[in-house]
């Protein structure tokens, strides 16, 4: 994997996938201070950037491979990519994707494909996909089409750093890209590392699934124990072993955020700039300001990587953002089983700015008290304090239930 390889893969995908625009985003210029572009990849064809490698690799196989078909693991925007590549080139394919992959995800997939391809659900993660496809490879001679963890699959996700620069007419300051297995990092790292070193590299990963980070630090890849997976598109347990040697040699700085920034800046996008991003695409804006500082009048590029969002997912992302954000909180009160009680602690308890979002109460008639289940989303995150205190103040049972707690995520 070169700075060569990339631009040989910018020269094979001419023509293939679009040349996505460079947008100024005014809500994050203003915010920082910087020129903030957004690399919009969320406009291809397939609504990600990941076509850019399966093409680039499929392009590349003997007429004898070709005949065999290719068979790929997929948390679903590689398995588009792959579907649209396959239909171009006229190859049969096999997309394998988890159970966490949305629908409209796996509908997007079989229709891109069309007769050319065929969707399978298996395991609850990538890397239970990945099994899979492992498996289907060696039983059909079907050609695995890596979603990251192949150089040809990264030198064509590289391409998307030779079109910023060529967009802007210079190297950008800053470059912020999401990271999952480390394809898109790996190819935009090694080319510019080599035609424009003095830009500072910036991968982002979720919190709950900073695979890259974790094998930077061993010096290996090592699977993660727990993946939290909302973040589909970057959810990878186990980050590749091509693309790490490649990312640690770029000299990127790895973050993370977390997921409930994530959420807050997908809002954005979609309320402010009329974006519709998925978690992983707005993982690299998320962190600015917040994770990652940039300086005034630099020009900063996020590569937003996506927009294959189920809209059914939004009632989700805003819960998230306002827990996130401190303006939603959990309570289980046990309230007296007599007349009043109820209107008693909103008499008591409940400011002026404050609203009772969820009610949930169990009344067992053989007991004195019943327990209740409220959610309670106050104005302003210093307005909790006085809130619990309130609370105290009753005599009531009540307990404060912790974001990262089990029975906070079974809310979420």
């Amino acid at each position: 994997m070169t700075a060569d390889a990339v631009e040989e893969a910018a020269r094979r995908l001419a023509g293939a996938v679009q040349r996505t625009p460079l947008q100024l985003s005014a809500r994050l210029s203003e915010a920082t201070g910087a020129r903030v572009h957004l690399k919009r990849e969320d406009l291809q064809a397939v609504r990600s950037y990941k076509v850019r490698g399966a093409y680039n690799l499929i392009a590349q196989l003997s007429e004898a491979e070709l005949a065999r078909g290719v068979v790929c693991a997929s948390a679903g925007n590689h398995g588009q990519g792959v579907a649209a590549a396959c239909r171009e080139l006229g190859v049969r394919g096999r997309v394998v994707v988890p159970r966490t992959t949305p629908r409209q995800k796996r509908e997007r997939i079989a229709a891109l494909g069309g007769a050319c391809v065929e969707v399978v659900v298996v395991g609850d993660v990538y890397d239970d996909a990945l099994a899979a496809t492992r498996e289907e490879a060696e039983r059909t001679g079907a050609v695995v089409v890596p979603a990251f963890d192949d150089p040809r699959t990264a030198a064509g996700q590289g391409t998307v750093a030779c079109e910023v620069v060529e967009q802007l007419g210079r190297a950008p300051d800053v470059l912020v890209v999401p990271v999952g297995g480390g394809g898109l990092l790996a190819g935009t790292g090694t080319w510019m590392r080599e035609r424009h070193p003095g830009t500072r590299l910036v991968g982002v990963e979720p919190a709950g699934a900073a695979s890259m980070a974790a094998a930077v630090a061993a010096g290996r890849p090592v699977p993660l124990v727990d993946v939290e997976t909302f973040v589909d598109g970057a959810a990878v347990r186990t980050a590749g072993a091509v693309t790490l040697p490649l990312v640690r040699d770029s000299g990127a700085e790895l973050v993370v955020v977390p997921e409930g920034r994530v959420c807050t800046e997908m809002l954005r996008l979609y309320q402010v700039d009329g974006v519709i991003a998925e978690p992983a695409g707005a993982l690299a804006s998320a962190a600015l300001g917040s994770v990652v500082a940039v300086e005034p009048g630099q020009d900063v590029v996020c590569v937003l990587s996506g927009g294959n969002n189920d809209v059914s997912r939004y009632g989700e992302v805003l819960e998230r953002s306002l827990v996130h954000e401190g303006l939603k909180h959990y309570f289980l009160v046990q309230f007296a089983q007599e007349p009043g009680a109820l209107r008693s602690f909103l008499d008591e308890v409940l400011g002026p700015d404050d609203d009772i979002t969820r009610f949930e109460y169990v009344k067992r008639n053989s007991r004195e008290t019943g327990p209740a289940l409220i959610g309670v989303e106050v104005a302003r995150p210093e307005d909790l304090a006085p809130l619990v205190r309130r609370m105290a103040e009753t005599g009531l049972d009540v307990e404060r239930l912790e974001p990262g707690s089990q029975v906070f995520q079974y809310l979420l």
